[in-house]
């Protein structure tokens, strides 16, 4: 054992712990000097396999300076954490620093407070003379000067505001000592362009401390090396460290007594409310995820209702709460005083809840990383047994999580990619850059380019960057708040001499400012303050839905009935009132789609129970046997497709002539697929065509005479041909709409329009109009923008998953085709009706238009 281990070792024994294997492999790789990435599952441990190296090798350096007095009339300091840390009092000595020597980057502020009480907890037991501090988007501004003046040795902050300090000129200078950076929850970080936010701060901070070492933790991530290699850069040939660490995870699934044949998306659930609450247990700590904040409220509703013993043991959690409120359950579930949560994604991540004995998912997951995520918040311990719950939504979810099942089984999780060139965020990241020290063009370059997401970035695109934020571009030059870069000596303001070297520097204090107010990647809709008249703030709603609210009415809100009083600046005022609704705020981006790993294990799910109906397998799962009798109705009334078979359907009715075609590729997949069809078949003849998805497959609805079966017949492989696939996909769909909506986003992260101004709000009508007027100046004056080429590939890759698509078709091009033609919609065509009808505007509710398709199919059976 190293001697700089023996603190690490003795603490560990004080706490009668002894270390797993792979913490000290990460320990003796990292005072090695080596860099890499740990993967384990979630409650084994990586936090501290991950910190200890770095606080030893630190305990073991030179010892600390002396103090230094702090003036006397210190103005009163906020705590920075009112668990961890007391309040200073004024006059007393400075606490000595040896400067900063690890900074924690982790994905979200909650995730701050329980690494900061980890990582402080063998601190204060051992007497280490180390400070740990927390610096985001709530940290004061006393505190955050403090934090510049006598740095902590232990940073813990998120990618936006080390993007902030990078924009600080006293930048070098604070990160001088850095030794380490550990990368907490770095499988949901590296998906994202906060994931490329991340790699251009570290890339810059490697050309700053050529020995600094990086360790990314992860829990649930499938491309091991290529997370490896983006956390670190180029060249650098990553560590990477696995444990065999067998974590159970035990899945019950809530079966309903009988499954009618009519699934329908959404409902099963809320009528199965008896049933779950039966399955649950008052004194079994328990979380119940959804995949939405509506999906969320309606069951904390629902729950409240059926269970009213449990008023003070149940709690709803989600991101659009206020923060306040949210730490005040996350302490009370870490206190053992709630039992029951409902939650989102919110508590998705590492907040370690060990008093958690079980998890509820409502409906699929869809993602097998995310169930993994999700069922570790139960048992958050070394070898512990995760216990999940499963309750459908709708029948036709049994199969997936009789597929998740195979999955886990299989040990396979799902591959994340980071962004490709993702210009925006440069863009971003170079002002961030001229507003701190500024840089060199040619040095910095080099640097970007050891990013792993623009390791291919050409000299053309580069300069490109470079003439937008010095000159405007081709189209915006006139306009002087466009003109961000200056060129400076390199230790003034001066213009350069001819030959002098030189940087690029943000020399406008206004435009320095704003561009401080505004740095980020997060481009969510904008946000209406939700508060009491007299009173506390509740939590943020989108500006869409408080828009369609009239003064008196009812909403249902963060578990509590509030009436609407009146929009004032950006803030709703409400006032409690007993007053019954269930009306519930929706949010944008709800929806999720099959992850393409899970799709795959679906098509065999589909092909095992297609070969047990025939007598070639057996229904092995309780999920599979439970959905018996439905799958039988679609056998008899249609079929189920092999593993080699494209399952298509042709049936008329009184709405028309309908297409039915299941893939099992996903939401998103099915979108591009189906409007690729309807525009390629109306080419053949010219029609109006309906679409309508789901994660199983896709409908077209056409004029009762329209012939599906003979243009089937006639161009069937045209519908699948690959060749002027993406010009067919932007003609098939309103694509410059999509460009459109897509550029906004890019306009906010790149910084040609701003969000928000201190003391000045803008709505989301009016971001909107700016983005637009902004598309529409590059379309007409600089069709060549790179800012309008990434919106149109961000479209065809992120919300059309174009590749995925491509994949698809051509898989679907090799398969036999099993076309049935059916006298009415079965099983799995039921959904996709309830989709379209979901989407029109009606007096009819959709409760009763469902029911009318469910009794005129029943009628239509009895004949």
């Amino acid at each position: 054992m190293s001697a700089a281990l023996a603190p690490i070792e003795a603490w560990f024994a004080q706490q009668g712990w002894t270390p797993m294997a792979f913490q000290r492999q990460c320990w003796q790789a990292y005072l090695a000097g080596d860099s890499g990435l740990l993967q384990v599952p979630t409650g084994s441990g990586k936090t501290y396999a991950a910190v200890m190296g770095p606080i030893a090798e630190v305990l073991a350096a030179e010892p600390l300076p002396p103090a230094v007095p702090e003036p006397a009339a210190t103005p009163k300091v906020q705590r920075q954490d009112a668990e961890t840390k007391p309040r200073r009092k004024t006059g007393r000595a400075a606490t000595p620093s040896r400067g900063l020597r690890l900074l924690v980057i982790t994905p979200l502020r909650a995730l701050s407070r329980d690494l900061a009480l980890a990582i402080e907890q063998p601190i204060a037991a051992m007497g280490w003379p180390l400070r740990v501090a927390i610096r985001n988007g709530d940290t004061s501004t006393h505190e955050r000067s403090k934090q510049l003046r006598t740095p902590p040795e232990i940073l813990i902050t998120t990618p936006e505001s080390l993007s902030v300090l990078l924009a600080n000129a006293k930048a070098p200078e604070l990160f001088a000592q850095l030794q380490a950076v550990v990368l907490d929850e770095w499988h949901e970080l590296m998906g994202s362009k906060r994931g490329t936010q991340t790699e251009l701060c570290l890339s810059w901070l490697r050309r700053h401390r050529p020995q600094l070492r990086t360790w990314a933790i992860s829990a649930t991530i499938g491309n091991l090396d290529e997370a490896a290699r983006a956390a670190l850069g180029l060249p650098a040939a990553p560590r990477i460290i696995t444990a065999d660490i067998q974590r159970a995870t035990a899945i019950r699934s809530l079966l309903p007594d009988t499954i009618d044949g009519f699934p329908w998306g959404g409902h099963l659930g809320l009528r199965m409310y008896e049933e779950l609450v039966a399955g649950l247990e008052p004194g079994v700590s328990t979380l119940l995820f959804t995949n939405t904040r509506n999906q969320a409220e309606r069951w904390h509703q629902c729950l409240r209702f059926a269970c009213p013993e449990m008023e003070d043991g149940l709690a709803l959690h989600h991101s659009a709460i206020d923060r306040a409120e949210r730490e005040a359950i996350e302490a009370r579930v870490k206190a053992g005083e709630l039992r029951w949560v409902v939650c989102t994604s919110s508590l998705d991540l590492g907040v370690d809840f060990q008093p958690v004995e079980r998890v509820v998912q409502i409906g699929s997951a869809k993602n097998l990383a995310r169930l993994l995520q999700r069922a570790g918040r139960s048992a958050h311990c070394p070898g512990g047994t995760s216990q999940v719950l499963f309750m459908p939504t709708n029948a036709l979810e049994l199969l997936e999580v009789s597929a998740m099942r195979r999955g886990l089984e299989n040990g396979l999780v799902e591959h994340r990619r980071p962004p490709q060139l993702p210009l925006d965020v440069l863009l971003q990241h170079l002002t961030s850059l001229a507003c701190g020290a500024g840089f060199q063009p040619e040095e910095e370059l080099a640097t970007v380019r050891r990013c792993w997401s623009f390791r291919h970035l050409s000299e053309a695109q580069w300069q490109w960057c470079l003439d937008f934020l010095e000159h405007g571009g081709q189209c915006l030059t006139a306009y002087p708040r466009y003109r961000k870069l200056v060129r400076c000596r390199l230790h003034d303001d001066e213009p350069p001499a001819p030959g002098e070297p030189w940087s690029f520097r943000v020399l406008d204090k206004t435009i320095a400012r704003l561009h401080r107010f505004n740095i980020g990647t997060i481009t969510a809709d904008r946000s209406v303050t939700v508060r009491f008249v007299r009173g506390a703030v509740i939590g943020h709603v989108e500006e869409a839905f408080i828009g369609r609210l009239k003064p008196g009415d009812v909403f249902f809100f963060a578990g509590r009935q509030l009436e609407f009083v009146r929009l004032r600046e950006m803030t709703a005022q409400v006032k409690a009132t007993s007053k019954k609704s269930s009306t519930v705020p929706a949010w944008a981006g709800g929806q999720m789609a099959l992850s393409d790993l899970l799709s795959s294990h679906l098509r065999q799910e589909v092909d095992r129970c297609a070969r047990a109906l025939d007598g070639e397998a057996t229904l092995d799962t309780p999920e599979l046997q439970a959905l018996e009798p439905l799958l039988q109705r679609q056998a008899n009334l249609s079929g189920l497709p092999r593993s080699d078979q494209l399952l298509v359907e042709l049936c008329r009715s009184r709405e028309g002539s309908h297409l039915f075609v299941y893939p099992f590729e996903g939401r998103f997949v099915h979108e591009g697929i189906g409007f690729l069809w309807a525009w390629r078949l109306a080419r053949q003849k010219a029609s109006t065509i309906t679409v309508s998805v789901n994660d199983y497959g896709f409908e077209l609805l056409a004029p009762k005479t329209y012939p599906f079966e003979e243009l089937l017949d006639l161009h069937g492989d045209d519908l699948l041909a690959l060749s002027n696939l993406e010009s067919d996909l932007q003609q098939a769909l309103n694509f410059s709409e999509l460009c459109r909506r897509r550029f906004r986003a890019i306009a906010q992260v790149s910084g040609l329009i701003s969000q928000a101004m201190p003391g000045q709000n803008k709505t989301g009508g009016q971001l909107q109009i700016s983005a637009a007027l902004l598309f529409d100046v590059f379309q007409k004056h600089e069709p060549g923008s790179l800012l309008l080429e990434q919106a149109q590939r961000e479209v065809l890759d992120e919300e059309l998953e174009a590749q995925r698509l491509q994949a698809a078709l051509k898989r679907m091009a090799s398969y036999t085709w099993r076309v049935e033609r059916i006298a009415r919609p079965g099983p799995l065509a039921f959904p996709l009706l309830v989709e379209r009808l979901n989407s029109r505007l009606s007096n009819e509710s959709l409760l009763d238009r469902v029911q009318r398709l469910i009794n005129e199919a029943q009628r239509a059976e009895a004949l």
